[in-house]
C-alpha cells in the first residue's frame, strides 16, 4: 500500500499545488483589477477636485476684481470730490480778484436777457456796490440776500419769476459734464 499511497500523495499533492496556483492567479487578477479599480477611481476624484478647484480659483478671482473695480470706482468719486472741492474753493477766492466786479456784471446781463424784464436785482450784501452802477442803469432796484453767493438773482416784474444766475449754481448745473472731461484726462 505504500506505493499507492505515495501516487495518491503525488496526485492529491499535484491538485493542491493546481488549486493553489489557481487561487494564487484568481487573488493576483482580483488584486490587479481591484487595483486598476482604485487608481481609477483616484484619477476620476483627482480630476474632479481640479475641476472644483479651477472653478473655484475662477469664483475667487472674479469676486476679488469685483472688489477691486469697487475700490476703483470709489477712489475715483473720492478723487472727484476733492476736484469738486478745490473748483469751488477756486470759486470762493475769485471774490477778492480785480476782475470780480466784471463777472458779476456779465452774470447779471446774462440773467436779464434770460428773463426779459425785471424790478429787481439780488445779490449778497457783499456784493451790492460792484452792480448798483449797473442797477441804476438798468432802472432796477438792488435787494440783498446774504444767501445768494458769487452771482446774482433778478426778479421779474411783479414778482412771480426770477432768474438765479451764480458761478456755483452754473458749475452744479455743468458738473455732469465737466466731471467726464476731467475723468477722462486723469484716467484716460
Amino acid at each position: 500500500m505504500s506505493r499507492l499511497e505515495d501516487i495518491l500523495k503525488l496526485e492529491i499533492g499535484s491538485e493542491i499545488s493546481a488549486q493553489a496556483a489557481e487561487a494564487e492567479a484568481k487573488a493576483i487578477s482580483i488584486l490587479e483589477t481591484a487595483k486598476a479599480k482604485a487608481e481609477s477611481l483616484l484619477a476620476s476624484r483627482q480630476k474632479a477636485l481640479e475641476a472644483e478647484l479651477a472653478a473655484a480659483t475662477r469664483r475667487a478671482e472674479s469676486a476679488a476684481e469685483l472688489v477691486v473695480n469697487q475700490a476703483r470706482i470709489r477712489a475715483r468719486g473720492q478723487v472727484m470730490d476733492q476736484v469738486k472741492a478745490g473748483v469751488l474753493s477756486s470759486l470762493d477766492s475769485l471774490a477778492a480778484k480785480p476782475g470780480y466786479a466784471q463777472v458779476l456784471v456779465k452774470l447779471a446781463d446774462e440773467a436779464l436777457e434770460s428773463l426779459g424784464q425785471a424790478e429787481a436785482i439780488v445779490v449778497n450784501p457783499s456784493d451790492r456796490g460792484h452792480l448798483e452802477g449797473w442797477a441804476g442803469a438798468k432802472g432796477l432796484e438792488v435787494r440783498t440776500d446774504a444767501n445768494i453767493k458769487l452771482g446774482v438773482k433778478l426778479i421779474a416784474k411783479g414778482g412771480k419769476a426770477n432768474v438765479l444766475n451764480t458761478l456755483t449754481e452754473r458749475l452744479e448745473r455743468a458738473w455732469d459734464e465737466l466731471s467726464v472731461k476731467a475723468s477722462k484726462a486723469l484716467w484716460g
